[in-house]
C-alpha cells in the first residue's frame, strides 16, 4: 500500500514527526535515493593531496556509476565516467599517476583531457574520426581541502550550494591542506543509510549510549546549527580527564563536526591537527557501507592518535552500529511508522532538529517522484 511519504513531517521541528518508516525499508525509496539524491549531489572522493600533481588520478563509484578524477598536464582538475567509448570497459583502477588513459580491453588511448588519441586498426574505418571521440565528463570541484564530484551536469557548484561551510572549515581547520592520509576504517552495516545519517545528526542518545564520548566533549557547550545543505555540530573538549582517549597534549581543543548533504561527515576531534571524513555509502534498503579516512599531521599516527582510532573503531562505532541495526530491525516491523522529533529551541546537543532538517531535504527530493 502506498503512503504519503511526507505525512506527519512539518517544517517546525517542534511539532514534526520523523520520516516515515517506508523511506528506510521499501526498495522503491532506496532506488529514489540512488537516482535523485546520491546521483544528483556532491559526493566526496579524496583529499586534495591525491590529485595535486599532473597525471595523478583516483577512481570511485558514485550511485553505482564508475568515475575517475584526474589532474591534466595543465594542472586542471577533471573527472570522467570511467568507461571506454569503444566497448564500455573500465579504463583506470584504484589510484596512481599516468600520462595517458589506456583501455585494458582493446588499448584505445585517451589523453588526460578525455580526448581519444589512438584506436588500434581503425584507420580504414569509413566515417570514423578519432578526434571526434571524447570521454563523458563529470562535474568535479576542490572544496575545503577535498575533491568532490557530481553526476548531475546541471548542479550548481558546491562552493555556491554550501554557503558558509567553506569559511567554517577554513576557520576551524586552517591546516587542512597540510594534513595527509594516515588510516582508513571500513564497516558493512545492516541498516538503511538514512538511519546512519540520523544517528550522526543527533546527540540526544549520547549520554545513554556513548558514556566515553560525553567525557571527551563538554556537552554543556554542544551546539547544533542547520544551514541550507549542511549542519554544524560544535563543542569544546571536556575539561577533565576523559575515558575515550588521551588528549593531554592536544593542540586541537574543540570538537568541530559538519554534516554535508546528503552523506558526507567532516570531523575534527580533540588531539593533534586532524580531519576525519566519514562517507556513508548506500548499498541496499537495509545495507550501508562506511569509510572513515583519517588525515593527520603525519602519515604515521602517534600513540595518542592510535588510541583515538582504536576508540572510534572498537568502542564508538560498535555502539553506533548496534544502535542503527536495531532501529532498522524495528522499522521493518508493524510496530513502528514514525516517531516524534525531540526539539530543543536553543539548539543544544540534546535536540533532534538537525535530523529533522535532513528529513526535510530528503522529502524535497521525494516529492518530485511521489507515486
Amino acid at each position: 500500500m502506498n503512503v504519503d511519504i511526507a505525512s506527519g513531517w512539518t517544517p517546525d521541528p517542534g511539532t514534526s514527526m520523523s520520516l516515515h518508516a517506508d523511506a528506510y525499508t521499501r526498495a522503491h525509496w532506496f532506488d529514489v535515493d540512488q537516482r535523485q539524491i546520491i546521483g544528483r549531489s556532491w559526493q566526496w572522493v579524496c583529499h586534495g593531496e591525491k590529485l595535486r600533481e599532473p597525471g595523478s588520478y583516483v577512481t570511485e563509484n558514485i550511485a553505482g556509476m564508475p568515475i575517475m578524477a584526474v589532474r591534466d598536464p595543465a594542472g586542471e582538475l577533471r573527472a570522467f565516467y570511467n568507461v571506454c567509448k569503444h566497448r564500455a570497459h573500465h579504463l583506470l583502477e584504484g589510484e596512481g599517476t599516468t600520462s595517458n588513459i589506456v583501455c585494458p580491453y582493446h588499448a584505445w588511448s585517451y589523453d588526460l583531457n578525455g580526448q581519444l588519441k589512438a584506436a588500434r586498426h581503425t584507420g580504414s574505418l569509413p566515417e570514423f574520426d578519432v578526434g571526434s571521440v571524447c570521454l563523458d565528463t563529470v562535474q568535479v570541484e576542490e572544496f575545503g581541502g577535498y575533491i568532490y564530484v557530481n553526476l548531475d551536469p546541471t548542479a550548481a557548484p558546491l562552493a555556491e550550494q554550501s554557503g558558509a561551510l567553506g569559511d567554517e572549515i577554513a576557520h576551524w581547520a586552517p591546516d587542512v591542506d597540510e594534513l595527509t592520509f594516515a588510516h582508513r576504517l571500513t564497516y558493512d552495516i545492516g541498516s538503511n543509510w538514512k538511519n546512519v545519517v540520523d544517528n550522526f545528526l543527533e546527540c540526544y542518545h549520547c549520554h545513554v549510549a556513548h558514556k566515553d564520548f560525553v567525557s571527551l566533549v563538554d556537552m554543556d557547550t554542544y551546539k547544533v546549527t542547520t544551514h541550507g545543505i549542511y549542519s554544524s555540530h560544535m563543542a569544546e573538549a571536556g575539561k577533565t580527564t576523559n575515558t575515550a582517549y588521551d588528549t593531554h597534549d592536544a593542540t586541537v581543543t574543540d570538537h568541530a563536526v559538519w554534516w554535508l548533504w546528503p552523506n558526507t561527515c567532516i570531523m575534527r576531534y580533540p588531539g593533534r591537527g586532524n580531519m576525519i571524513i566519514l562517507k556513508i555509502i548506500p548499498v541496499g534498503p537495509a545495507r550501508t557501507l562506511e569509510t572513515y579516512d583519517f588525515f593527520l599531521e603525519s602519515a604515521e599516527p602517534n600513540e595518542a592518535e592510535l588510541e583515538s582510532i582504536r576508540y572510534l573503531d572498537e568502542v564508538l562505532q560498535v555502539e553506533d552500529i548496534n544502535l542503527v541495526e536495531s532501529v532498522q530491525r524495528g522499522m521493518e516491523t508493524p510496530a513502528f511508522t514514525q516517531g516524534r522529533i525531540v526539539n530543543d529551541p536553543s539548539g543544544s546537543g540534546l535536540s533532534e532538529h538537525a535530523l529533522h532538517h535532513f528529513h526535510g531535504l530528503v522529502l524535497d527530493h521525494y516529492r518530485k517522484v511521489q507515486p
